[in-house]
Formats: structure tokens, C-alpha cells, sequence
């Protein structure tokens, strides 16, 4: 199964990468390092992350605070948001694809 980004949880992943790299020199490799980690869990077994709504679970990283918000469709894992765990918990809602 293949994986692709809402244009805003992309944006949310280079920030979050933008600000782990100006913390310390190569977090921000750890970081991608465990959101991708993340996402192969997802890609490995879709539906055993916790549910959020209908169509919407979420899986959450080892060593950072952050989820990864995704929907399962019938062609592959659409990522809505890549969240800070103290953030709003429902700002992705919009970003939700009906299915």
C-alpha cells in the first residue's frame, strides 16, 4: 500500500523538522527518523492504531510528541496532519476526506 500527504501535514513535518534541527544538530533526523517509522507501522498494520472518528486513526511516534493522523481508503494511506500532541486535538478535522 502506498502513503501520500495532505499539502498541510507535509508543511507540518518540515516545520517540525525545521525546529527539532534548530534544538540540536541531527534531532531533526531523529525525528523524520520516527515519523517514517511511524508510517511504516501504519503501512504494516492500518487499522490497529487508535480510531479518532469514522474514517480517521492515529498512530503516535516512540521519542517525540506527536501523532500521525491518517485515513484508510481503498488506494492507500492519506496522511491529514502530522500533530503535536499539546496542540487543538480536532484542528485536522478539516482536512478529512468523506469516504
Amino acid at each position: 500500500m502506498k502513503y501520500s500527504f495532505h499539502p498541510d501535514a507535509e508543511k507540518e513535518l518540515n516545520e517540525a523538522i525545521a525546529y527539532y534541527n534548530k534544538c540540536q544538530n541531527g534531532l531533526g533526523i531523529e525525528f523524520t527518523k520516527e515519523v517514517y517509522l511511524a508510517i511504516q507501522n501504519i503501512l504494516s498494520f492500518p487499522h490497529a492504531c487508535t480510531q479518532l472518528s469514522a474514517n480517521t486513526r492515529r498512530c503516535l511516534t516512540n521519542r517525540f510528541p506527536y501523532g500521525v493522523i491518517y485515513q484508510i481508503t481503498d488506494k492507500e494511506i492519506f496522511i491529514i496532519a502530522v500533530m503535536h500532541l499539546s496542540r487543538g486535538p480536532n484542528y485536522w478535522e478539516k482536512r478529512e476526506r468523506k469516504t
